[in-house]
């Protein structure tokens, strides 16, 4: 089984990672949705197969969730993206975004990178759609 490598892309601050309005799934329980992007640039290391995670700590318990798969193109970048649900059963905290790769990544230039909790519709929106 191959070693697995994870580099820090960036932490999500406290106030982002707060703003989010959890719902209730049947499945899931509660989760918090977030728009996440980031176009990443990784010298020398064209068409690496790479997986964009979410880490957080639920309470006390540590959680991780991926978001995206992709290839890095011959131009050594990548753009990765999506909505992270995140189950959370206490409270969400220390939120990060982090890059997992087959092989080290020693140089990772974070060209953009974007995280918003997702808008949920008012509660007269919800009854509507229902």
């Amino acid at each position: 089984m191959t070693q697995a490598h994870d580099k820090l892309i960036g932490n999500v601050p406290a106030r982002i990672s707060d703003s989010a309005s959890p719902i209730l799934t049947p499945y899931e329980g509660r989760v918090a949705e977030y728009n996440v992007a980031t176009w990443l640039h990784l010298p020398g290391l064209a068409d690496l197969p790479v997986s964009l995670l979410v880490r957080y700590l639920d309470g006390e318990t540590h959680r991780e969730v991926v978001l995206d798969h992709g290839r890095v193109n011959a131009h050594h970048k990548i753009l990765l993206s999506g909505v992270a649900r995140l189950p959370v059963r206490q409270k969400l905290r220390d939120m990060q975004v982090v890059l997992r790769a087959a092989v080290a990544v020693r140089n990772l230039i974070v060209e953009e990178f974007f995280v918003q909790a997702v808008e949920q519709p008012a509660d007269e929106e919800r009854r509507a759609l229902a």
